[in-house]
């Protein structure tokens, strides 16, 4: 695998075609979106957590690649916070006691944009960065991969992509914030939503797992600024765990499970362990 990219690492075991979606960005998408990061250094805001309606509970995708990516800022200097919602806001605080974070009521649309513009008033970022997190579609409904809505679930974050100027978003599934930037291409694609996001981005990160994705970003800061900054197998495999003694379940399961999107702790270490194989290549 020495010889594959970030994005093909990231983007293996594709169960949801996303690599369709890959001729339509830069093929160094990861490596882009980490320099525009760099080139916008000031405070960062991170959302993430999604609703599993099955399980009345979010997702093991998304918190950790959002802790990930926030800590690998941090260690570069940036402020970062966290913006969620009351379902993910306890699992956030459980995982990481000590970090900034800011909890959206599930509200209209006003009033989603008032808690959005006062966040951005005191925070001040200069940066929105969105892992694993539904957004609106044309009808201005949430709909999860199997077209339901939970809506009544999902706290409106969108705003943030468009009161902050610079935005990343990853994804795994064409519904989340920043797949808007391909939303005519996503609706043609037989596994992904027919009705896909609207929300855009100015720099979209897809990958198979959107964990794998917060990873790739990290591995591209690592790669441009000389500094592994990859979470350690150890402790990646720790937050896992801990995902569920908060309640978080496994979004392609439906159940309580050390897995993220069907793949096993094992399988998800095999994409961190490539990715810090890479990095440290690319060090030498």
């Amino acid at each position: 695998m020495l010889n594959k990219s970030i994005e093909d690492i990231i983007l293996r075991e594709d169960k949801r075609s996303m690599a369709s979606l890959r001729p339509y960005l830069q093929s160094d998408f990861c490596t882009r979106s980490a320099q525009f990061i760099l080139d916008n250094k000031g405070p960062v805001l991170i959302a993430t957590g999604f609703y599993i309606l099955s399980c009345d509970a979010i997702e093991t995708d998304g918190p950790p690649g959002a802790l990930a990516i926030g800590n690998a800022l941090t260690s570069l200097g940036f402020p970062v916070a966290y913006v969620t919602d009351p379902y993910s806001d306890s699992v956030m605080k459980g995982l990481d006691p000590n970090l900034k974070l800011y909890k959206s009521p599930i509200a209209n649309w006003d009033d989603s944009y008032a808690f959005a513009s006062a966040v951005c008033e005191e925070f001040q970022p200069s940066l929105f960065i969105s892992i694993e997190r539904c957004s609106a579609n044309s009808k201005d409904k949430y709909l999860n991969m199997r077209s339901l809505d939970i809506s009544n679930y999902t706290a409106k974050l969108d705003p943030f992509a468009s009161l902050i100027n610079n935005s990343v978003g990853i994804g795994d599934g064409g519904n989340e914030i920043g797949m808007g930037n391909l939303a005519e291409v996503i609706s043609e694609i037989p596994k992904l939503p027919d009705d896909p996001a609207i929300t855009q981005c100015t720099h979209l990160v897809i990958a198979s797992v959107s964990n794998w994705g917060g990873y790739g970003l990290v591995a591209a800061l690592s790669q441009l600024t000389g500094e592994n900054l990859l979470p350690t197998k150890e402790g990646e495999t720790e937050i896992i765990k801990r995902c569920l003694q908060f309640g978080v379940v496994d979004g392609y399961l439906g159940s309580l499970s050390e897995s993220v999107d069907g793949f096993t702790i094992e399988e998800n270490l095999e994409t961190l362990r490539l990715l810090h194989e890479i990095v440290n290549i690319s060090d030498k």
